[in-house]
């Protein structure tokens, strides 16, 4: 191990990585060998009876919500063999492990023993079980108690100089109720500074899409998708993130739908799928899910929608009406003619060519789109994490506006959300910049003075404790230095700070890059048992199509000393704002209430206590599903998005960021990547065999890689060459093994998203 500029990230040595092997990546997702990976999680990690009663509750109507993404549950029956994915096992072995960690752990391990281990070790290590702190000088968490460490964090924030001067994150696994609750907190202490996981992922995604359609959400329902004639998939790999939404896509099949997929790298889960609840099959070797596999470079994505557009248009000009839906446009749009207009400037062969996707390949795909009606596209990372990432959504509006597929059965569009209450958190006001409305009814049921100004987003917010002028922050769940971009740049951000506050279920690597003094405040997890005075409670989440549902944990917690998140955040607002006219305490003491006030103050939530305690929850309100589009002119809009003029330097290539098969975000939940062949290693570059062979290298070649933007140069060392079928130029590679070239400065207009899907990096050899 080698020290690195920012203490407590571990870096590797060459010989750390020999134990890598590779094997041809399968053509066929989940089946047989899901379900051994899902038993074998709950069998390594879990009590027996804990894991079968879990399996048997997770996402059922009356059970709890996977702690993993946020794909939707059906609206109808759901399958009595268990409504889960082998990621979803994972996720809650990762959570209701049988290992737990006592102060006598923290006595003998140091900060700096913790970091010599990777971030699966310390994921792997249990669950907190009693609150810690990290004293000033010190390399060992001792024990505190409750009310000693919510003092000492009152004391911190009210001595600043401003409210201004704290950060509050959030995760997207935070409850609505916690959720509400903590962004009234943080506004009655006087500031927004409010920034979570959606600025890092989808906040591309709510940009884009308030600005053409009128809301930041997507619009179409699970339903949809069995309805539609046509889904694109762009930028995703759903065998991995979202592996439920393969059955979705295969009912799709079944009804007659087609599937285009349009990925730099061809993923395994959306080849062809094994449903591991099918007997047949299983014996037959699953259904083949991708109709057309289009392997566009990276970012070459509104080239390839400009080809296709390009293509409608010729045919829309010599059979006029026959192609695009003018009824549509005429009535609920605004913008065609300008964006006609700006279309005809791009040649086809430009954009085939920017595009890195073949010309008869695109002319395929423009056929399957000619002749559909109802149109689906989904996204995920791929298409936001880029400096054009919210030109690159509404140019996936544009095509569905043509074809007038938003707003009916079976089309519209499907940005995939991760972490499983996302879209939830922002719901519930976790914004930097909301919206007056929301801060006026905020006021006006609360009695607060909310603050006006807009607070930071997560750049600026690293910015700000880079610059000293953010003196404490609070995390609401998460891994803030593996989820954020520059990681050493990050991790000095977060070293500035005089305090620094977590709140969690495992170690991670933020407790171990902390601020002056730090804190862990144990809290309880999606899978356990939550009674307050007022007796057990329940939560809610809302899922990526706008379902709100309950959740409630079944199991024992591991230790009397852990907290709902909702009574850490009564705790901490009581103790900081002992005068507020919020009577924190009741609040946390019936979930209900809090409830009550979440329908007073955000549209949607009538009856709320009512509609949540029916089995499946209920649907938020969605204009774009309806052709209701809260925009400011009421219409649809189209929009003049231009083609990123992506050209390289010498020896540069393009490098994006992916997750593993044993990962979800940043938690890692084994050393595999099944899909992709690769086993026992995740410092590795995938790379097109003609790259690897162009540099001199071969299969196993130890490099390192650089990246410079705005003058700045950045390292990661120590990554292991792997052949991959990838665009030329391209390259693939784990985060958040190397969020370190990501720079802090780069990021999506508009949406301030880290470019993580697009640096420029050199491949070198390693130094030794």
């Amino acid at each position: 191990m080698k020290e690195s500029k920012s203490k407590n990230i571990k870096i590797f040595s060459p010989e750390e990585l020999s134990k890598m092997k590779l094997s041809k990546p399968p053509k066929n997702s989940v089946g047989m060998p899901a379900i051994l990976s899902s038993v074998k999680q709950m069998r390594q990690y879990m009590n027996p009876k804990d894991a079968l009663n879990l399996s048997l509750k997770m996402n059922q109507k009356d059970g709890f919500d996977c702690p993993g993404c946020a794909w939707p549950d059906p609206d109808d029956d759901r399958s009595s063999l268990g409504e889960y994915c082998e990621n979803g096992i994972k996720a809650i072995a990762e959570e209701a492990t049988k290992k737990s960690l006592s102060v006598d752990f923290f006595k003998q391990n140091s900060i700096q023993s913790l970091s010599n281990k990777s971030d699966f070790e310390l994921g792997k290590l249990g669950r907190l079980t009693e609150p810690m702190v990290l004293r000033e000088n010190s390399d060992h968490y001792e024990s505190i108690e409750w009310e000693e460490a919510f003092k000492l964090i009152a004391n911190e924030l009210n001595g600043l100089n401003s409210p201004d001067d704290a950060i509050f994150y959030t995760s997207g696994r935070t409850s609505n109720e916690a959720a509400y609750l903590y962004q009234l907190f943080v506004r009655a202490f006087g500031t927004n500074n409010l920034p979570d996981c959606s600025n890092m992922c989808h906040e591309s995604s709510g940009v884009a899409l308030s600005q053409t359609l009128g809301i930041g959400k997507g619009s179409v329902t699970l339903e949809d998708l069995h309805k539609a004639e046509l889904i694109i998939v762009m930028g995703q790999n759903p065998g991995t993130n979202h592996p439920r939404m393969l059955s979705a896509l295969e009912k799709c099949k079944g009804n007659g739908g087609k599937i285009i997929t349009v990925n730099p790298l061809p993923e395994a889960g959306l080849m062809n799928y094994t449903n591991p609840q099918s007997p047949l099959k299983m014996l037959t070797n699953g259904v083949s899910l991708t109709d057309l596999f289009l392997p566009v470079k990276v970012n070459g994505d509104v080239a390839f929608l400009k080809a296709v557009m390009r293509l409608l248009l010729d045919k829309e000009e010599t059979n006029p009406g026959k192609i695009f839906d003018h009824n549509f446009i005429k009535t609920f749009t605004e913008g065609y003619q300008t964006f006609i207009n700006d279309l005809k400037k791009y040649s086809f062969e430009e954009c085939v060519k920017e595009s890195g996707i073949p010309k008869e390949d695109i002319i395929q795909a423009t056929e399957m789109i000619t002749d559909s009606k109802k149109i689906i596209i989904c996204w995920a990372m791929g298409i936001t994490q880029h400096e054009n990432g919210v030109e690159n959504i509404k140019e996936i509006v544009n095509l569905l506006l043509l074809k007038g597929a938003v707003g009916k059965p079976g089309a519209g569009t499907c940005p995939v959300r991760g972490h499983s209450n996302v879209q939830g958190d922002r719901t519930m006001g976790i914004w930097e910049a909301p919206k007056k409305a929301f801060l006026d009814n905020l006021e006006k049921v609360h009695k607060i003075k909310a603050p006006r100004e807009h607070g930071l987003a997560t750049v600026p917010a690293i910015n700000a404790m880079h610059k000293d002028k953010g003196k404490i922050f609070f995390a609401m769940g998460g891994n803030f230095i593996g989820a954020t971009p520059d990681t050493a740049f990050t991790a000095k951000a977060i070293q500035n700070c005089n305090l620094t506050v977590q709140v969690s279920t495992k170690l991670n690597r933020s407790h171990l890059i902390t601020g002056k003094k730090a804190l862990i405040l144990p809290c309880l997890g999606r899978t356990d048992k939550d009674f307050q005075d007022s007796g057990e409670q329940f939560v809610s989440c809302e899922n990526s199509m706008g379902v709100v549902q309950s959740s409630k944990g079944i199991l024992n917690p591991p230790s009397k000393k852990l907290k709902s998140e909702v009574k850490i955040i009564a705790d901490l607002a009581s103790a900081t704002l002992p005068t507020s006219p919020i009577d924190w305490q009741k609040l946390a003491a019936n979930y209900d209430l809090i409830r009550d006030a979440i329908e007073q103050v955000i549209p949607g939530f009538d009856n709320y206590n009512e509609r949540v305690r029916k089995p499946g929850g209920f649907y938020l309100p969605n204009g774009a599903r309806e052709r209701k589009f809260n925009t400011k002119n009421g219409k649809a809009n189209f929009s003049v998005n231009t083609i990123p003029k992506n050209e390289l330097a010498d020896e540069e290539f393009v490098m994006m960021t992916v997750r593993s098969h044993d990962q979800f975000n940043t938690t890692i939940y084994g050393m595999d990547d099944r899909y992709r062949g690769i086993k026992n290693e995740r410092r590795v570059v995938m790379m097109n065999k003609e790259d690897i062979k162009e540099l001199g290298l071969k299969a196993h070649s130890v490099v390192d890689l650089t990246s410079e933007f705005n003058g700045v140069k950045r390292f990661a060392k120590t990554f292991v060459i792997v052949p991959y079928p990838i665009p030329r130029r391209n390259i693939a590679t784990y985060f958040p093994e190397a969020n370190p070239l990501v720079p802090i400065d780069s990021f999506a207009k508009g949406s301030m998203t880290p470019c993580s899907k697009f640096v420029r990096v050199k491949v070198v050899a390693a130094s030794v």
